[in-house]
């Protein structure tokens, strides 16, 4: 019964519900950066969204157009999150560029560094191409420095050694992504796999971080594996032992290259001299920062 003077109610029809279409790549990539606080957000963005996508770079700058599917929203949103958390991105995406090398990256393994390239150049400056050199690389971890050399110099054979297996697998791997054979793996404690070898160079990124500095809870660091970090309450305790062994495994004329922390240079140089080395020089890194010694054996 419709009561006077009371309008009839009318039935209101709008039409189906609408949605939102999905964002375009590019428009998901820059709503990414925005959630990220780190320096280079943009590029860190980028890489999460192709580890999403399982693309690589080239692809995403000619389909930034396309539309963003809602599993790629979704992995890409898990990825973010745990970057904003402040895991490292080389252990999100598995993967860190070093030299002219894509490297495969785990939480066993110190993740490469730009920094420790400046060790390469100065490695290659002293092994001339076309020899059949011996160069062992101690405490390898993913193989950046040994498979950047072998990579510079196939004639040479490197040794690189490792006390970790895991790690020494991820270098294995390495190698073989990269088709590298004149790469070789040992498994031990610094020096002691060269089993009375000698070298012609001997290079290494060893722990130096003193036990107890603040750093280690800051960033990557927090991260990473202590084993590869820390080395006594000076961090020099690996490169104390390092140059105390490596005049036996060097050939006369051999080189002893050790990168460390900005303010070990003369620490490093003090050691080189007392063992017997000569031609000891600390090398600077891009910003202007100590950060190779290096010394010959006569």
């Amino acid at each position: 019964m419709i009561t006077p003077g009371r309008a009839r109610p009318r039935n209101r029809y709008h039409g189906p519900m609408e949605t939102q279409p999905p964002p375009r790549l590019d428009a998901l990539l820059r709503q990414g950066a925005a959630q990220l606080s780190t320096p280079e957000a943009r590029l860190e963005a980028e890489h999460l969204l192709l580890h999403a996508l399982g693309r690589q770079r080239a692809w995403l700058f000619a389909h930034g157009a396309d539309p963003a599917e809602a599993a790629v929203q979704a992995g890409f949103a898990a990825l973010l999150e745990r970057r904003r958390r402040g895991e490292p991105l080389a252990y999100i995406t598995g993967r860190r560029g070093f030299w002219t090398l894509d490297l495969q990256v785990t939480p066993a393994t110190l993740i490469p560094r730009a920094d420790t390239e400046r060790l390469v150049e100065l490695a290659l400056e002293r092994l001339p191409p076309g020899r059949a050199l011996q160069v062992a690389d101690l405490g390898t971890g993913t193989g950046a420095i040994a498979l950047a050399i072998a990579s510079e110099r196939p004639q040479a054979q490197v040794l690189a050694t490792d006390a970790s297996a895991q790690a020494l697998a991820v270098a294995r791997a390495n190698a073989r992504a990269h088709a590298l054979e004149n790469v070789d793996f040992v498994c031990g404690d610094w020096l002691a796999p060269l089993q009375g070898r000698r070298f012609d160079l001997i290079a290494s990124n060893p722990p130096y971080i003193a036990a107890g500095d603040v750093h280690l809870a800051q960033g990557d660091l927090r991260f990473e594996p202590a084993t590869a970090l820390v080395a006594g309450g000076d961090g020099l305790d690996d490169i104390r032992r390092i140059i105390a062994q490596a005049p036996a495994h060097l050939l006369p004329g051999g080189w002893l290259l050790l990168e460390h922390g900005l303010e070990q240079g003369q620490a490093v140089r003090a050691l080189l001299m007392q063992a017997g080395f000569d031609a000891v020089h600390t090398a600077q890194d891009i910003e202007q920062r100590d950060r190779v010694t290096l010394a010959r054996i006569a």
